[in-house]
């Protein structure tokens, strides 16, 4: 009877569904560190030790007289000169501030270089923003081995993080206002003048940042896009819907597109990790969009620390100027490009046993200030550097905030670059618009604006 006894509890046991493990979230103590040597979003407040970086004042707010979201933005620091160049000739001088890419890209091609001015801090958010990342840093947790976060909500969810796919998790999602729109152009450049591949206008909107929700509140999905072609003609109303999930165990994500013959809406699963971006003709993959997007699934991430870097940044002023003054033949016009020296997560991915992508490791660095990815560098299976990609970011005061939408990418094997969602010349920069309702990201919805 005992024996009996036993083997039933002993199966009653093993039938007790185990909890996959959580990643637990940082304690008070370390989260008050926001409140002093941390800025709210958990970068160092402080300068460095050079001066070189100054320290974070709050950034950059202020809303210039007269101006209206979407329309180009003014270049606040247009009157500064370059503080020195960095060219093929003296980059060793410059080595630890300088990404293997942006390496690659200085000895590839001699006319290239990188104008550095000086460094201004100027990310910001909202109070409720940096309020609500206050709390995540003490209730926020990692969940199904990292795929899927838990009781975030309306801030950076590791603010300061412990894992690679902590701090990854931050890029996804990092602070780009409730609702925007764009009309923007993707162009292709391969030896010759570059093409527009597509223009198209990007709606887009993020559940997780909206003001009045909270985690009890929050449906799960963290951000949501709609693209209509605009031209070239063969492009004209050809629509996509994209859903971000913030629990990539269960779906990494979903996809539907419109094709203007076919007249509906199908599921585009395929649309995702290692398919090419047909828009850039190959040169990126879906998940090299903004230096990463998507599921994390297929790699291991490690948090490697911070650096000092040259980073593109404070862009305002490049996208005041016509595609034909900025896009060369073989990498963006020089003369137009700003970069400064900030401090940066370097994260790093190796492909999990089991997992198969083209990009078989992956090194971002994301900004301390924003989270979010400004270079990126992707080695190939046989271990040389094949993409090379670096982010453009802008100032936004009247959100407030520092977004980097648009992203160049190269492929130094093929000898290729494309530039995806330039806002040159563009009718929409980025606008901050009103939170459109729910059936606006639905199916339906796209169908019908792709039969207008």
């Amino acid at each position: 009877m005992k024996s009996r006894l036993t083997v039933c509890l002993l199966t009653m046991f093993l039938l007790i569904p185990i909890a996959a493990p959580v990643k637990a979230a940082v304690s008070d103590q370390e989260a008050a560190r926001l409140k002093s040597e941390l800025t709210p979003f958990g970068a160092e407040k402080r300068a460095n030790k050079e001066g070189t970086i100054p320290a974070w004042e709050g950034g950059y707010t202020k809303v210039w007289p007269g101006y209206r979201s979407g329309e180009p933005r003014p270049d606040p620091f247009a009157d500064e000169k370059p503080l020195f160049r960095v060219t093929a000739a003296n980059m060793q001088q410059h080595a630890d501030k300088l990404s293997d890419g942006i390496k690659a890209l200085l000895k590839r091609f001699p006319d290239y270089r990188l104008d550095v001015y000086p460094t201004h801090r100027t990310a910001a958010a909202p109070q409720w923003v940096y309020d609500n990342t206050l709390k995540n840093a003490t209730r926020a947790r990692t969940r199904k081995d990292g795929l899927a976060v838990a009781d975030a909500y309306g801030g950076i969810p590791f603010p300061i993080p412990k894992s690679g796919r902590e701090a990854m998790w931050n890029h996804l999602l990092a602070w780009k206002g409730e609702s925007a729109t764009e009309d923007a152009g993707i162009y292709l450049a391969s030896g010759a003048r570059p093409d527009l591949t597509a223009q198209r206008r990007a709606d887009l909107q993020y559940p997780y940042y909206y003001k009045d929700g909270s985690p009890e509140t929050f449906r799960g999905i963290y951000a949501q896009a709609r693209y209509l072609g605009i031209r070239p003609p063969s492009n004209a109303g050809v629509g996509y819907l994209a859903y971000e999930p913030i629990d990539q165990s269960r779906n990494p994500g979903k996809v539907w597109s419109y094709l203007v013959g076919q007249r509906r809406v199908r599921p585009a699963p395929t649309v995702a990790y290692d398919t090419p971006d047909s828009t850039t003709s190959g040169v990126s993959l879906i998940d090299e969009v903004w230096m990463f997007k998507g599921a994390l699934d297929r790699y291991d991430w490690r948090l490697i620390g911070k650096s000092e870097l040259l980073v593109p940044y404070n862009n305002n002023g490049f996208f005041r100027k016509s595609i034909g003054q900025v896009m060369g033949v073989r990498h963006l016009n020089p003369d137009h490009v700003r970069w400064e020296l900030h401090r940066v997560w370097v994260v790093e991915a190796r492909l999990a046993a089991g997992k198969r992508h083209p990009v078989a490791k992956r090194r971002l660095y994301l900004d301390e200030d924003t989270w979010l990815a400004l270079l990126y560098d992707g080695w190939d299976g046989k271990d040389r550097l094949w993409h090379t990609a670096y982010a453009l970011p802008l100032i936004v005061p009247e959100l407030p905030g520092v977004v980097s939408f648009p992203d160049v990418i190269h492929d130094l094997v093929a000898g290729r670059y494309a530039a995806r969602y330039l806002l040159n010349e563009a009718s929409i920069h980025y606008r901050i618009v009103p939170r459109r309702p729910e059936g606006f990201f639905s199916p339906a919805a796209l169908a019908g604006e792709g039969v207008r």
